[in-house]
């Protein structure tokens, strides 16, 4: 093992390096005892949590609330049991997160977005028969359905019923194992499972991903150590629990790292997240490229001036979002990478060496190693593994997860290249590649160029077998006005190969997306293979 030698040759079969030593010693042992030191460092009365609806949480309030509520959580769930939560980014869902550690349940947060086909599979292979949920968010995200086809196999527990079942009694009893702290915890290790997250199945089907108490810590401590953050920042944070960037970046980090953070349920609020932003003080936001696009685009002339930092991970940055910002807000745009199984952070750019254009450097505590892959130029394959990998995925047969060895090589499936300074730049997921002719394509280098030809759409690209068995590739695009000659005279001009050029150009009204603002390839991929030959007016433009 090797840190990156002082000149790069052109190419290696090989590429092995590490981030800088990272000292775990003192790293609390799980969740609920990291709330509690955070708790005792910053003082029981800091308000650290904020959401849309006001509501102010100081450590104290949380800490009691989670016990108050695990201990009803313990009295209907059988111990050590997987419970499902089904709640939106809002300061209930973080005290029910704490809740079901306080009472020695496992927490597996849902993605409400998914269908009930979708989210019945993940309960299924999570083992989860109990969901806690809200009937106010029921009622506004319309899940009613969602729930009346899954509520024979499954016990919705509804935290409005939950508070109303507290009493005097119950509330002292809980308080009283908060204050001695030996009601589960002390049973709890650092390896053991502390939530289960779903992959967002942007190229396939989704997987359960198991994070141990210890994965998620250390991915905390790995960002603190590369950021110097200021116990001041304010967090805003936009991103779903579900989604492994808006748990730990936007919830967990602040929270047991002693910064107060606002939370907002729905990224789609263009209009008034900017206010919010400017009302709260918030100086740092956690975001994906999408949205902070349309944030960018939505906000009045001081909203967003306020902001520090804009966090980006999930997908590449754009140089349109770079530019809005610039024009709207003096923060810097860090742009991070990151797996949910990886807890989720692999590399980050840091404020005073931020190089745009790539992912950062690896986090200390890392090791990385690129593999070629053969036919393919644009990248080699990603390999890392650290403390803050995932515990194991979900076993699909049953019978818990599979869980890794600490040793084992993690697969990113992307590709990437590392430059002489250890950046590093994400090219592309091996997946996401189409054979035109004798050559692989890359489908993300399509959408590149499409990006540089529309700025101000979103398009996706993806590969089909056309009528004589080939491939071919076809870019779906919002761009009202898109043209395939377009494409073609721009490209020419460019001296992009023609390969790179797709072969049909499908305009959508809206383009089909993930709940983190990322195109949903295997439903474009579904929409295009049905459609392909017909001009159908619900997915045609």
């Amino acid at each position: 093992m090797t840190l990156l030698p002082k000149k790069m040759p052109t190419h290696l079969a090989e590429t092995t390096w590490r981030g800088p030593p990272l000292d775990l010693s003192r790293t609390p042992r799980t969740l609920m005892g990291a709330l509690k030191k955070a708790g005792r460092d910053r003082g029981g009365s800091t308000i650290i949590l904020q959401d849309h609806d006001g509501v102010a949480m100081s450590y104290d309030a949380l800490i009691q609330a989670a016990y108050v509520l695990g201990g009803v959580i313990a009295k209907i769930t059988a111990p050590r049991d997987t419970v499902g939560v089904l709640l939106p980014t809002c300061a209930p869902a973080v005290v029910i997160f704490f809740a079901t550690h306080a009472s020695g349940r496992l927490p597996a947060v849902l993605n409400h977005l998914t269908g009930s086909a979708h989210l019945g599979a993940a309960c299924a292979l999570a083992g989860v028969t109990n969901i806690l949920t809200s009937r106010r968010f029921v009622n506004a995200a319309k899940l009613e359905n969602v729930i009346s086809t899954l509520e024979s196999s499954i016990s919705f527990i509804y935290i409005e019923d939950l508070s109303r079942s507290l009493n005097a009694l119950g509330k002292a009893a809980a308080l009283l194992r908060c204050l001695v702290s030996t009601f589960v915890r002390k049973q709890s290790k650092p390896n053991d499972p502390a939530v289960i997250l779903f992959t967002s199945g942007t190229t396939g089907e989704p997987k359960g991903v198991v994070l141990s108490h210890a994965s998620i810590l250390a991915n905390i401590a790995q960002c603190r150590a590369r950021v110097p953050f200021d116990m001041d920042w304010i967090f805003f944070n936009v991103l779903p629990m579900f989604h492994a960037f808006g748990l730990t970046g936007g919830t967990l980090l602040p929270i047991l790292g002693g910064m107060k953070t606002v939370l907002y349920p729905s990224p789609l609020d263009r209009s008034q997240i900017p206010e919010m932003i400017q009302a709260t003080g918030a100086n740092v936001l956690i975001a994906t490229d999408t949205f902070a696009q349309l944030y960018a685009r939505a906000a009045h002339e001081k909203t967003l001036a306020g902001l520090h930092y804009v966090v980006l991970g999930g997908e590449r940055v754009a140089e349109t979002t770079v530019q809005l910002f610039s024009e709207k807000s003096p923060a810097i745009i860090l742009q991070g990478y990151g797996a949910t199984e990886c807890s989720p952070v692999i590399a980050v750019n840091h404020p005073e060496t931020n190089r745009p254009g790539t992912v950062g450097k690896l986090l200390p505590g890392m090791e990385a190693r690129l593999k070629p892959v053969p036919g393919v130029t644009a990248g080699e394959r990603l390999f890392v593994r650290g403390p803050n990998v995932m515990a194991g995925y979900l076993n699909p047969d049953g019978g818990g997860f599979v869980r890794r060895q600490s040793d084992e090589w993690f697969d990113t499936g992307d590709l990437a290249k590392v430059d002489m300074d250890g950046f590093i730049i994400v090219t592309g997921r091996v997946s996401r590649f189409a054979r035109i002719g004798a050559e692989m394509t890359s489908l993300a280098a399509v959408e590149d160029h499409a990006g540089l030809l529309w700025p101000m759409a979103k398009h996706a690209a993806v590969a089909i077998a056309s009528d004589g068995g080939r491939e071919m590739i076809v870019l779906v695009t919002d761009q009202h006005n898109a043209e395939r000659a377009d494409f073609s005279a721009w490209a020419r001009a460019r001296g992009v190969a023609r390969v790179e050029i797709p072969q049909r150009i499908v305009v959508v009204r809206e383009l089909p997306l993930l709940p983190t603002g990322k195109p949903d390839y295997p439903e474009i991929r579904r929409c295009v293979g049905e459609h392909i030959g017909e001009k159908n007016r619900a997915f045609y433009h």
